[in-house]
């Protein structure tokens, strides 16, 4: 998604997990798939995957300028990461109660937040920024994954529909991602 919000020329190689390629197990050491080759830079954690372009290519931004709006920033996508997506797992394993349970953690998880998106166009901002990089996925695939939202949560389903119809986000999706219907 920070690729097609800078409009950055690259190659994408979607690899299955099953059959990954060789080298990608010798450059990346921690045996997960995303992986950003740039020149001789490897990088391969999201988060600092994000940084890294938004720091390279500057424009435009999708960070703060200030420290303390950057720390902040950091802040919300870290809970964003520790306290949505850190339940994925159960949504997908075999154990239906922790699914069921991590169903109902999202859902909640969401509908207590909705309210701050009746104060800013975008998450905690009227600017677009990492953090919404980072919880749109995850908004996109609730249908997906069984989270249906109740009427409290208008704010958030009204920026997700802001956010899903950005060029940038648009363009991020992969074929796979496509699929999923909202």
């Amino acid at each position: 998604m920070v690729l097609a919000e800078k409009d950055i020329n690259v190659d994408i190689h979607f690899v299955d997990a099953e059959n990954r390629p060789e080298d990608l197990n010798d450059l990346n050491p921690y045996d997960s798939v995303l992986t950003l080759i740039d020149r001789e830079l490897v990088v391969y954690d999201a988060q600092i995957i994000m940084e890294y372009l938004d720091e390279r290519y500057p424009h435009p931004p999708l960070m703060p300028v200030d420290p303390v709006s950057r720390a902040t920033n950091r802040q919300f996508r870290y809970r964003v990461i520790r306290d949505l997506y850190s339940l994925v797992e159960d949504l997908s394993g075999a154990n239906e109660i922790a699914a069921a349970n991590a169903r109902r953690t999202i859902r909640d998880n969401l509908l207590a937040i909705s309210p701050i998106f009746l104060q800013h166009e975008y998450f905690m901002s009227d600017e677009y920024s990492l953090v919404d990089c980072c919880l749109s996925p995850l908004l996109w695939r609730l249908q997906y994954y069984g989270i249906k939202l109740t009427a409290p949560a208008k704010p958030i389903l009204k920026y997700a529909e802001r956010v899903f119809a950005r060029d940038g986000f648009q363009a991020s999706l992969s074929p796979v991602e496509r699929e999923i219907s909202n």
